[in-house]
């Protein structure tokens, strides 16, 4: 049976000040607090900005030896941008920035989240691998945002590529909208598996000039997580790891679904935080 890692994705939403932070907290003493609690966090920031090497040097020395950071890849890298052909220059210098949290031994995978837009294609799949190789030698998860990869002859098509090439595939609950969404389904295309809990928030999913955390603003019900039990235990005898994400990151709600999953799969509470 595989490793089950659970956490948030961020660390350091407004909503956690009260109930899960100090109140008056240091915002640089956040990453260290969320480590005595939890062994796994994804890094999300560095989507919306290229991150720097002292970043990543100080949350590694802020966090146990055992502890683990997902890191969400740089826009540019994912084609967000339709204008913007990713370069070789931005590729390296996202992956110098991480030097010193891989050679820490902290750093999970590299989550590339490609936008609706990047859909099922020939040249698709091929900009994937340069992804991987230009990456090199850091760990490659992969999520699609449009449910065509996933659909008739391409689910195949997509699942063997990705175990082919070592990539992990990022499964992912969200509202769903037949057609265009992603479904439900638990794969392990490589030795890690991911799991990212994006709510079930329907209103907010489209819904354009909103924060993220209203567009997350979602608390899943203990019936709604138990759906998940049978497929992460899947996952988790076909894998050596699994990490499960909460990125519903309204108020203190990814937190407190973190403990939900927990439960329900029998994992330790860490560090007697809930109890």
């Amino acid at each position: 049976m595989a490793e089950i890692l659970i956490g948030t994705c961020s660390w350091s939403s407004s909503g956690l000040r009260g109930p899960f932070y100090p109140t008056k907290i240091n915002p640089r003493d956040m990453i260290a607090f969320y480590a005595q609690h939890f062994r796994l966090v994804e890094v999300d920031s560095t989507y919306y900005h290229m991150p720097s090497r002292q970043s990543f040097k100080s949350w590694a020395a802020r966090t146990p030896g055992d502890f683990v950071f997902d890191v969400k890849a740089y826009k540019e890298l994912t084609k967000h941008d339709r204008k913007l052909e990713p370069s070789a220059d931005t590729f390296h210098a996202f992956a110098d920035a991480l030097a010193p949290m891989h050679e820490a031994g902290k750093l999970g995978v590299v989550l590339f989240q490609f936008p609706p837009w990047f859909r099922f294609a020939e040249e698709n799949l091929e900009y994937i691998l340069e992804c991987k190789e230009l990456m090199q030698p850091y760990r490659i998860a992969v999520e699609f945002r449009h449910g065509n990869w996933l659909q008739r002859d391409a689910e195949q098509r997509t699942v063997r590529f990705l175990r082919e090439n070592g990539l992990t595939y990022v499964s992912v609950d969200e509202p769903q909208f037949p057609g265009s969404t992603v479904p439900p389904i638990a794969v392990a295309t490589s030795d890690i598996a991911v799991v990212r809990f994006h709510g079930r928030n329907r209103d907010t999913w489209f819904k354009r000039d909103i924060s993220v955390e209203e567009r997350f603003n979602y608390l899943y019900t203990e019936q709604e997580l138990a759906e998940w039990v049978p497929k992460i235990e899947e996952l988790a005898n076909n894998t050596r790891q699994v990490h499960l994400l909460m990125n519903n990151c309204y108020h203190d709600f990814a937190v407190r679904n973190a403990r939900d999953i927990s439960r329900l799969l029998g994992e330790p509470m860490q560090f007697g935080l809930f109890q």
